[in-house]
């Protein structure tokens, strides 16, 4: 199946560039907030280990009992209209904390994160929804991996940004910008057509319902091995990528790239332009049937592979090509998975299929950094210690996906006497 180039779908879809330009936008706003709210965490603690890997661990534990919910949702009611919702009401909660000055002490910044994770839960499920009703399914993959370079070039520059703002104009400055993008955002989203789901498909709002609903999408996936696999395949990585995610953190910390706000910002800045220059340049990858069943797998092992060198490296410019690479592994195994899931699922179901791929990642990440958090705190591992064994997590399950699931992708894409 042949798809789009990235600049002929930007030119020719019109509702799908918009809402790419108010997902970068958006994308990049976030990380001014996740870079303050590390700092405050780190502040309010005196640098604990534990408590920066909690703002992590809160926003995964909120995120994922929310998905399956939100994501059914999302078969339920306008898609649009939960993507808009979302972005206002963060901008009224990050509002309010900055106008209350609510962030004095480590809880206050915690019960930040998870309210702002209440928005992002509403939208990501609507969104991975709604992308397959502005794009064609031949577009689904240049969407996909421009989406997912869009959201890895927004961590980039909002890391990057976000860190050298926070540490010149202070906290506060951060959360500001950060609030005006989620007016932005939800100011082009009112442009985008309605996009789903079909009006004759929305059905009662009793919650009785709404839970049947959630089941009966649990119970989809689970009966059918071909989505069930890709289901799985971001909880995958999540089983080490989770804790490196936090443990980026401690590494801009201590690496001393300027100070804490700017070495935290170059750190996530290289694990953002990798995580989108992986899809990017692999979309031809992507797309060749042969290699399709074992991507995933490849692209696991890839990903744990270099973060040997992570963890062997002096900190400097090794460290951040590694990171990087291993970063565009992760995203290229991101892409593929959701796209196949787009691919595989019906209009109806797509939004709770959304909703349990993003709980099972999402809870996935919230485990790996909490305890990857308690053996910091507990001084059980060093920091290149620690950063070792992720990378044996991965490359594991990475082979594990080549030894087990690769042979059924076969069978699946490939039948015997198609």
């Amino acid at each position: 199946m042949a798809s789009p180039g990235y600049l002929e779908l930007l030119r020719g879809n019109r509702s799908f560039r918009r809402l790419f330009a108010s997902e970068m936008v958006m994308f990049t706003g976030d990380w001014f907030s996740v870079i303050a709210m590390f700092l405050l965490a780190a502040e309010a603690s005196d640098d604990s280990p534990l408590a920066i890997a909690g703002v992590l661990a809160v926003r995964s534990f909120t995120f994922a009992p929310m998905e399956p919910i939100t994501g059914t949702l999302a078969d339920r009611y306008s898609r649009k209209g939960l993507m808009l919702a979302s972005n206002v009401l963060s901008f009224l909660l990050l509002a309010s904390f900055i106008a209350l000055d609510l962030m004095g002490d480590l809880l206050s910044v915690y019960l930040l994160a998870m309210l702002l994770v209440v928005g992002r839960a509403i939208y990501d499920p609507a969104q991975t929804a709604y992308l397959p009703n502005v794009c064609d399914e031949d577009e689904l993959l240049t969407a996909n991996a421009l989406v997912s370079g869009g959201w890895s070039a927004s961590m980039g520059i909002g890391a990057g940004l976000g860190g050298l703002v926070i540490s010149e104009y202070g906290v506060e400055t951060g959360l500001i910008i950060d609030s005006v993008t989620f007016l932005f955002a939800a100011l082009v989203i009112t442009t985008l057509p309605q996009g789903g789901p079909d009006p004759t498909e929305r059905k009662s709002s009793n919650p009785i319902d709404v839970f049947r609903e959630m089941f009966a999408g649990w119970g989809h996936v689970l009966a059918r091995p071909h989505i069930r696999r890709i289901v799985l395949a971001k909880g995958a990585w999540a089983t080490g990528g989770g804790a490196q995610i936090f443990l980026l953190i401690l590494i801009g910390m201590e690496a001393g790239f300027g100070d804490v706000a700017a070495g935290i910002g170059v750190v996530y800045l290289c694990r953002g332009f990798g995580s989108g220059f992986g899809p990017l340049v692999g979309r031809p990858l992507m797309a060749m049937p042969r290699v399709m069943p074992y991507l995933i797998g490849f692209a696991l092992s890839g990903a744990g592979l270099l973060y040997v060198g992570v963890s062997q490296f002096e900190w400097g410019m090794l460290t951040l090509v590694c990171i990087f690479f291993s970063h565009g592994c992760s995203g290229m195994s991101w892409v593929f998975s959701t796209t196949l899931l787009q691919r595989r699922t019906d209009d109806e179901w797509m939004g709770r299929v959304a909703g349990t791929d993003n709980l099972i990642i999402t809870l996935t990440m919230g485990v790996s950094t909490l305890l990857a958090g308690i053996a910091m705190e507990n001084e059980l591992f060093e920091l290149r210690e620690m950063l070792l064994l992720t990378a044996a997590i991965q490359m594991t399950v990475g082979v594990l996906w080549l030894l087990v699931a690769s042979p059924r992708e076969g069978e699946f894409m490939f039948p015997t006497g198609a």
